[in-house]
């Protein structure tokens, strides 16, 4: 699958996005520089991301689809007049969220946990490193895709110094609708510091309706930025920018660069990635995604405070 340029109208979270080439454009591919580490420190530091194309084992990674696709079908998410690796759902269905099948697919684990991808970042920081054992893995079913965030109010108990590794699960086209980046937004602390540093597992002791909403394990925050990506882009400037994506390609960033996701618009077919998180083991991580059972989200991981 070959990247055209001008990219067709996206829509996210139900906006279309304004086309303007100073408004949407593509990711810059680093995979020209991808054994040299000092460069993409360096490009990881200005662009606040790392878009390698075609890094990974194409064939390892449509393994690991192989066994997600083929939990979809035994928990009845697909269509049965559709090949299975198609990952086309039945009108309706769909999980956007599916932590228990990344858990128990070995290929899953082992591309995601070990080999090429973890001797990358190990090569990046430059030291050892350390993963969350809880893997965000989705098939997101045609329709609204995420709406723009950061991913520091949801794991900033430790390190904020971590990466997050979004990977598809096979090929994704404009219309399928893989992540989008908000170019420099990683430098917009004069906009992002009120919000990045919120939890969304914290909530006030002393406020009893906070305090009732922690305890049946909700959240007083979201951690969403935004409900209109158009207008995020217009108030921090920059562009949108995305690209078709290919299984063996990920794309990693840091905590405080805005991004979303583009709507799927396909008829009937799931996207599936999965997101990971990796950072140097010498750093404290966040108690919430480590262990056999991460608490996660949970009342577990709620943490009150006075207000």
């Amino acid at each position: 699958m070959k990247t055209t340029y001008p990219i067709p109208q996206l829509t996210s979270y139900g906006h279309k996005l304004e086309m303007d080439e100073d408004k949407v454009g593509l990711l810059r591919d680093s995979s020209d520089a991808a054994e040299d580490f000092l460069e993409l420190r360096r490009r990881l530091e200005e662009d606040g991301y790392l878009y390698m194309r075609g890094y990974l084992d194409r064939d390892k990674v449509l393994a690991a689809r192989s066994t997600i696709t083929a939990q979809l079908a035994a928990d009845d998410i697909l269509d049965p007049a559709y090949p299975e690796f198609e990952a086309r759902c039945k009108k309706g269905e769909g999980l956007c969220f599916m932590p228990d099948a990344a858990r128990d697919s070995a290929s899953v684990q082992e591309l995601l946990y070990s080999g090429k991808l973890t001797d990358f970042y190990r090569q990046l920081y430059g030291e050892e490193i350390k993963h969350y054992d809880f893997t965000w893995l989705r098939a997101m079913r045609p329709g609204k895709g995420t709406n723009p965030h950061c991913d520091l109010p949801y794991m900033g108990r430790g390190t904020h110094q971590h990466l997050t590794c979004w990977l598809p699960y096979g090929d994704i086209s404009y219309e399928l609708g893989g992540l989008m980046i908000l170019e420099g937004s990683h430098k917009r602390m004069d906009l992002l510091e009120r919000y990045v540093y919120r939890d969304v597992d914290s909530y006030c002791e002393n406020k009893p309706e906070q305090k009732k909403r922690a305890e049946n394990g909700g959240w007083t925050f979201t951690g969403t930025l935004s409900h209109n990506p158009p207008a995020v882009r217009n108030s921090f400037g920059g562009r949108w920018l995305t690209t078709e994506f290919e299984a063996g390609d990920f794309l990693t960033f840091g905590m405080f660069l805005v991004h979303a996701s583009v709507d799927n618009m396909t008829e009937n077919t799931l996207r599936i990635s999965s997101d990971s998180r990796y950072q140097r083991a010498s750093e404290p991580i966040d108690e919430r995604w480590v262990g056999v059972s991460p608490p996660g989200h949970s009342k577990a991981g709620k943490r009150g405070r006075i207000c």
